[in-house]
């Protein structure tokens, strides 16, 4: 498997890097850290390729007509972090670091249906936010109830806020996936103007 980057020839931004397993695309390294990849399309034997160049982090492709331009590196989600302890509940919402960065905290429970079909979308929501708010998940199950308690979670899911050690707002979601999507956002925008 080899790292690389998919581009096919009628594509005119690029999302994210990907690994490539087959053998349709000739890759080649060049100077200057960059990376020259040709795809062969699916609907013919040409090959359409482009060059990749890569500033530190930042990734650029060399367009037909010689101008450059940022490829999108940005996650389309991010895994939420599981939480399995009461001290790793506390290192989260205790350890940001600066003193004002916010933590998202899912509760859920295995047997939630609700639960199950909203995690893709919260994950998909951490993308959004990455790298600055970060979203862990806790499985009530798996944890004290001592614990559950103390962060006042009652049904699940339960979407919380957490800033400087203590609950700053929370969203019960009980209802339909894209609704509670939108009150968690619509949470974190509140609480991050204030």
């Amino acid at each position: 498997m080899l790292e690389a980057i998919r581009i096919y020839p009628s594509s005119t931004s690029l999302r994210a890097i990907t690994t490539l397993s087959d053998s349709s695309c000739k890759i080649s390294l060049g100077f200057l850290n960059s990376l020259t990849l040709g795809c062969r399309s699916p609907f013919s034997s040409v090959y359409a390729s482009r060059e990749i160049l890569r500033f530190g982090k930042r990734f650029l492709v060399l367009q037909q007509e010689g101008s450059l331009q940022e490829l999108d590196d940005s996650p389309v989600s991010v895994e939420l972090q599981p939480i399995s302890s009461e001290s790793m509940f506390d290192r989260v919402i205790n350890g940001a670091p600066k003193r004002d960065d916010a933590v998202v905290i899912v509760w859920m429970a295995r047997w939630c249906r609700k639960c199950i079909y909203l995690k893709p979308q919260l994950e998909k929501l951490a993308a959004e936010y990455y790298p600055g708010l970060r979203f862990y998940h806790v499985d009530v199950n798996t944890v004290s109830h001592k614990l559950v308690a103390r962060a006042g979670v009652t049904k699940m899911p339960t979407i919380q806020l957490w800033m400087n050690g203590e609950k700053r707002a929370e969203v019960i979601g009980g209802h339909k996936a894209h609704l509670v999507i939108n009150e968690v956002r619509q949470m974190i925008e509140n609480e991050s103007t204030e």
